[in-house]
């Protein structure tokens, strides 16, 4: 992606840091970049749509840690470079042209992973470093009839016929409508291959109204309709599935091959479990692939089972460690 995408970053914005990559290298830090770039691109709104949307990734700080500095940091920057633009035109340079220490940027841990993707989809208008349903396609398939693919296609369920389908809310609209006064909402889901209107009315919208919130992971029974404007449905009801309790009563179990299990991977791990800790156990299933024996392992780290959880693991060990 090219930062002309990324929302409230403007062209004039993308050419200044172009050219300032140009002429004065590689930004090396977050500090770098501010150092390096006109005072035109060092906007409060600018900085904070291009954290979120991942641009500053690559320079060693979580999204998080530089979203909570950004303002310090910025006012700093913006007092150096005006301070030092009107030395360069009084003269007043030398003796009292001083290098003041720079705002620190206390390292935090990264935002939950439903969190950042919600901030990369409203600043470029989809998810790019993973996705919110990531480890959880098997537990969503038994919970839907069908895929959103197939209701749009028509290999599902046909006009008239109710379905049931399983993924994300990304967007809610709250509606009047103008000849009986009567609310309605029109909300987008979506799964991993498609995205679906889903339409609340009526009894159905006052009943499920106060969860229809975005980010929210949902399974909704409903109607089919297509007419000439396409393809929806026609809300019947709307829950939301305990993640949790789909892996059954059982401790929760990650599996990887033995040689995989250094201690850099194992701390990562850890560090994972700490951060989403609760009454779930879990167990490490360590397989030998040469003799394709296995051992497992208590973990002394119980956790809260989530869609974070899983994305997170899945992200670190493979997708298959929570089969």
């Amino acid at each position: 992606f090219g930062l002309g995408a990324v929302c409230n970053v403007g062209f004039n914005v993308v050419e200044a840091i172009a050219e300032a990559r140009k002429a004065k290298g590689r930004f090396t830090s977050f500090h770098d970049f501010l150092g390096k770039v006109p005072l035109q691109v060092i906007n409060k709104r600018t900085i904070e749509s291009l954290i979120k949307a991942g641009a500053f990734d690559s320079l060693g700080n979580t999204r998080r840690a530089l979203y909570d500095a950004h303002e310090r940091v910025i006012d700093d920057h913006i007092k150096t470079k005006k301070d030092a633009e009107d030395n360069e035109r009084t003269g007043q340079m030398g003796l009292f042209d001083i290098e003041l220490e720079q705002v620190s940027i206390v390292d935090r841990p990264e935002w939950p992973k439903r969190n950042k993707l919600g901030f990369e989809r409203e600043m470029l208008g989809l998810y790019v470093s993973d996705h919110p349903l990531s480890g959880l396609e098997s537990k969503l398939m038994k919970l839907a009839t069908s895929s959103i693919s197939e209701v749009l296609s028509g290999e599902g369920p046909r006009e008239g016929e109710h379905v049931t389908i399983a993924g994300l809310i990304t967007n809610v609209q709250h509606r009047v409508a103008r000849n009986t006064g009567n609310q309605y909402g029109i909300v987008q889901v979506e799964d991993f291959g498609a995205e679906i209107t889903v339409m609340f009315l009526g009894k159905t919208y006052q009943e499920f109204s106060p969860a229809l919130t975005n980010d929210s992971i949902v399974v909704v029974r409903g109607r089919v309709s297509a007419r000439d404007d396409g393809v929806n449905i026609h809300a019947v009801s709307l829950s939301t599935p305990d993640l949790g309790q789909s892996l059954g009563s059982g401790p929760l179990i990650i599996s990887m091959p033995d040689v995989r299990a250094t201690p850099e991977v194992v701390g990562a791990m850890n560090d994972v479990l700490i951060r989403h800790a609760g009454d779930t156990e879990v167990r490490v299933r360590l397989i030998k692939e040469s003799t394709a024996t296995a051992r497992v392992y208590d973990v002394p780290f119980p956790v809260q089972v989530s869609a974070d959880l899983y994305g997170e693991l899945k992200t670190l060990l493979g997708p298959q460690c929570l089969a």
